[in-house]
């Protein structure tokens, strides 16, 4: 089975920054569209942004534009966020998974570990 792998969370204070990745197979997941998702404590998991298959555009949920960059690397082996001015509420674990239309599509996969993210204020 195709793995996800995140992995770049931490602790952090308001205001830092902080840069995941996720490794996968490049030939398993060729062609998909990827995307991060985040599930905060105690609520459920949330779109955060996807990028093309190609790399040659991003979608951002409303509460993080401006401030994560989604990108991938040439190969399309990784798929990567960059995040920027970090608040307290983007404490959450994140996961990376192929993405329809902001939807996780993960057929005959599983979600990865995640990684944390905390942010303090």
């Amino acid at each position: 089975q195709a793995q996800l792998a995140e992995s770049g969370g931490g602790l952090v204070q308001a205001g830092g920054s902080l840069r995941l990745s996720c490794g996968f197979n490049g030939r398993a997941y060729r062609g998909y569209n990827m995307g991060w998702f985040r599930q905060p404590p105690g609520k459920e998991r949330e779109f955060v942004a996807a990028i093309r298959w190609n790399g040659d555009d991003a979608d951002y949920t409303d509460s993080v534009k401006g401030r994560f960059t989604m990108s991938r690397d040439k190969d399309g082996n990784m798929v990567f966020l960059q995040m920027n001015n970090l608040k307290p509420e983007d404490t959450a674990v994140y996961y990376c998974a192929p993405t329809i239309r902001r939807v996780p599509h993960l057929p005959g996969r599983s979600w990865g570990q995640g990684t944390q993210v905390t942010v303090s204020s």
